[in-house]
């Protein structure tokens, strides 16, 4: 019995640690259907669940809020919901919240990209208070992936007029492992450990997320030891951290699953001549990026999505410096020493990298006589003024590469429209058909083949210079266990993490 009441002691020693983090701006809006900046997405995570998830390898689709599912046929999806999940404010989650999530979602009272996510699903259906039925218009190739966008509580939200402006937004009610307690603009943002959360509750009592714009502050953090996880760039790894550090930290590297990108306003007509764009490929040098920014940790991106996955096509070699045929191509297109091509790029500070990025670039394209302005942003702005109402000539900006991309959200023309995310103004029929065509293509070897069809007509539009994709450099407290790498990160079993002195 005493053996037992110290390993209690013990335990309620390591559930009142605290996770400490940082995010790099304020969240903008705590809900998922609403969530599509970084940091909003990040405690979003915590806070809300799906119907179903990656497995730690991203190998298999698992359960989360549903215990089970299963094909009827082609169309039909039938989810079995746990029984003992519950929201953060006690009511029971059921079969209603996922109808009135997927309702909402088509709402006019939402304006939001991740309708696009559902535009597949015929209807939405409660059998029961436990059981859901999904049919879809046709065989669709992400029917499961399209339910891991976490669910929002009915019984908060039904009644809500203006769900965009909503309290909800800033206190959210989800069913995930940690609930918000505290909300600090420029501050801090904290968790608290769901004590009815339906695997258990997290071992981890609280995380604190410290808002910390700047990059160089953040690295202080870390190296002061404020923070138990973070983020290194090749520099700081390479030149600015010792053997004293990860004494502390522990190293985890791999491929990030981001890429970062050139795009430009198509809408512009100086952008729609194909000899611009291709001159501006031409004169960037990518190998020069990726070794002055990442020091050999990194690699060129050559395309939309993830290296060494189905959809990759490896016959697209990344674009050659050639000065000039750049040169040729824009004398072609009407420019020349007395009338340069000048455009602007437009990107944020929320990262380190990518203002140094626009400089190295600038400094490229002046050797063939392009005249690049600079606009650097704080993130908010950045999104708001420049971003959402296409008010850019360029943007240098990232996004993720999913294990199961769909290209229809970022590429189709139907996605160049307020709130979508296709905001460059892409169009090609060719693609549009394309993206179409492998919606409907269950066989996964029959959807590499079309998506890298796909990968290769958009790589040649140049409608994005890609760039390069970092490595991922993340150091973790040695007093956190257990931190297990895979392919879909080290999140996956976060629930179980302790932190020892």
């Amino acid at each position: 019995m005493k053996i037992f009441l110290i390993l209690l002691a013990l335990l309620a020693t390591l559930t009142a640690k605290t996770l400490h983090l940082t995010t790099s701006s304020n969240p903008s809006r705590l809900n998922p259907l609403l969530a599509t900046d970084s940091a909003s997405s990040e405690i979003v995570g915590f806070i809300f669940s799906a119907l179903v998830k990656y497995d730690k390898d991203g190998k298999k689709i698992i359960g989360d809020l549903a215990s089970s599912y299963e094909f009827k046929d082609d169309t039909r999806l039938i989810f079995h919901l746990k029984k003992n999940v519950k929201w953060h404010d006690g009511i029971g989650f059921t079969a209603q919240d996922v109808v009135f999530t997927f309702d909402l979602i088509h709402s006019p009272k939402v304006v939001t990209p991740y309708t696009s996510t559902f535009r597949m699903v015929q209807s939405v259906k409660a059998i029961d208070k436990f059981t859901v039925e999904v049919t879809y218009k046709k065989p669709y190739f992400k029917a499961l992936e399209t339910w891991m966008m976490q669910i929002v509580p009915k019984h908060i939200l039904e009644n809500e007029d203006n769900v965009m402006g909503s309290s909800f937004n800033k206190n959210p009610i989800g069913t995930g492992p940690y609930k918000l307690t505290k909300l600090e603009f420029s501050k801090n943002i904290e968790l608290s450990a769901n004590e009815d959360y339906y695997e258990h509750k997290p071992l981890i009592n609280k995380i604190s997320f410290h808002v910390i714009a700047d990059p160089s502050t953040r690295f202080l953090m870390l190296r002061s030891k404020q923070i138990n996880i973070g983020s290194l760039e090749p520099m700081q790894l390479e030149r600015q951290v010792g053997k004293e550090f990860f004494q502390y930290y522990q190293k985890i590297e791999q491929i990030a699953h981001s890429y970062t990108y050139l795009g430009f306003n198509l809408r512009h007509k100086k952008f729609q001549d194909e000899r611009v764009r291709e001159a501006l490929s031409l004169g960037i040098n990518r190998q020069e990026l990726v070794d002055i920014l990442f020091l050999g940790h990194g690699q060129v991106c050559t395309g939309p999505f993830l290296p060494g996955g189905p959809s990759f096509n490896k016959e697209v070699k990344i674009p050659q410096l050639n000065l000039s045929r750049a040169k040729k191509l824009l004398k072609e297109a009407g420019y020349d020493e007395d009338h340069p091509f000048e455009f602007e790029i437009a990107t944020s500070n929320s990262s380190e990298v990518r203002p140094y990025a626009a400089q190295i670039i600038q400094h490229q394209l002046a050797k063939i006589g392009i005249k690049v302005k600079l606009r650097i942003m704080e993130w908010q702005a950045f999104l708001n003024m420049v971003v959402f109402p296409r008010e850019f000539d360029t943007v240098l900006l990232g996004w993720s590469l999913s294990l199961s991309p769909d290209p229809y959200l970022v590429w189709h023309s139907d996605n160049d429209k307020p709130g979508a995310f296709n905001f460059i103004g892409y169009k090609n029929k060719k693609v549009d058909k394309l993206i179409k065509e492998a919606e409907g293509l269950v066989d996964r070897k029959e959807l590499a083949i079309v998506q890298k069809e796909i990968f290769k007509h958009i790589t040649d539009d140049n409608a994005y210079l890609f760039l390069y994709i970092p490595n991922s450099i993340s150091v973790v407290n040695k007093d956190i266990s257990p931190i297990e790498p895979t392919i879909n990160g080290y999140w996956h079993n976060q629930i179980e993490w302790k932190i020892i002195d």
